[in-house]
């Protein structure tokens, strides 16, 4: 049987991580954990070594022409976003496509797909801090901003840096099963299917987008009053759904339970009143919704493996040196 051909594209500039996801999980001999040995093939546009963002230097040894056979053609991923795409690359990514290829933009490697003109009508998802230049460049695109990838049969788009390595483990769980993607995970350290999406890390409020109806905005409201008590029935309700609707929509938008992703949000507020006020444990506990210190403590310990004291030492601003050194 024919090995499948990955088929990754380089640039000139591109980050040494980004190029590394793909090369992690397809580049290396994985049969041992079940998966097919991989024909992997980096390639450029042009002719000569490549030089990175981190100053090194990379001699790659195919061109676009490894598209044509590929099986599937990875993007991690793009410069000049609001440059035409180069004609060359452009045309072969078309070709792939129309030989059912399957297509796939990391991070900002979405813009260069979405270049090709092969987004126009469907759902994407890029690095959160870009989602407004996507929308802007290319507003026939529905940009879901919240999630880690989105899969849009013969072609997906992964949110930024890190979630190109949750975006290729689905690719492994889908074409090869969930068995193998376990293994994978656990071979190199990665969660099998991380919780939440690239919301949790957005640093400021997302724009409104089409998008944003009941069941974003209960949602919005929950993250907005964490103090507060909130039952599924309850935000179902806000939502405008019933109860079983709400959830089979939240497990396919988050990933999660709204359990989990609850407590999610929880934890991860308590870790800003950690790092950012001198509030007591409880007073810590309270705002954050979990009603006692003690409370706070076992989800600190499930989740981050550490206790709030210990959290607070290490990251309250009150520890730190204006050059960000810790004085503990």
């Amino acid at each position: 049987m024919k090995n499948p051909i990955i088929a990754v594209v380089a640039f000139d500039g591109i980050s040494p991580f980004h190029l590394s996801v793909p090369c992690l999980v397809f580049g290396a001999d994985r049969t041992k954990l079940g998966l097919p040995r991989f024909d992997f093939r980096v390639c450029v546009m042009e002719e000569g070594p490549i030089h990175t963002d981190a100053g090194l230097s990379i001699v790659v040894p195919h061109d676009l022409s490894a598209l044509d056979e590929a099986d599937i053609v990875i993007i991690p991923s793009w410069k000049d976003l609001e440059a035409p795409l180069p004609a060359p690359f452009k045309e072969a990514l078309l070709r792939a496509h129309r030989r059912g290829v399957l297509i796939v933009g990391l991070c900002l490697g979405t813009f260069a797909i979405a270049g090709a003109g092969l987004l126009a009508g469907r759902e994407a998802t890029t690095h959160w801090a870009y989602t407004g230049q996507l929308q802007k460049l290319h507003p026939d695109i529905t940009i879901d901003a919240d999630v880690l990838y989105v899969d849009d049969g013969d072609i997906i788009t992964s949110a930024g840096v890190a979630a190109g390595l949750d975006c290729c483990l689905h690719i492994v769980r889908a074409r090869y099963g969930a068995e193998a993607a376990l293994r994978l995970a656990r071979h190199v350290v990665l969660s099998p299917h991380r919780q939440g999406g690239q919301a949790q890390y957005i640093e400021r409020p997302l724009a409104p987008t089409p998008k944003a109806d009941r069941f974003a905005k209960a949602l919005d409201e929950v993250r907005a009053s964490l103090g507060e008590a909130h039952s599924l029935d309850s935000v179902a309700e806000a939502a405008g759904l019933t109860r079983r609707t709400f959830t089979r929509r939240f497990q396919k938008t988050t990933g999660t339970s709204f359990g989990d992703w609850l407590a999610d949000q929880r934890v991860a507020l308590a870790q800003r009143l950690l790092e950012q006020t001198d509030n007591s444990m409880d007073m810590v506990a309270f705002e954050a919704g979990f009603g006692s210190a003690t409370s706070l403590r076992q989800h600190f310990a499930a989740r981050l493996k550490t206790s709030p004291k210990q959290y607070r030492r290490e990251f309250s601003r009150n520890t730190q040196t204006p050059g960000g050194l810790s004085l503990l």
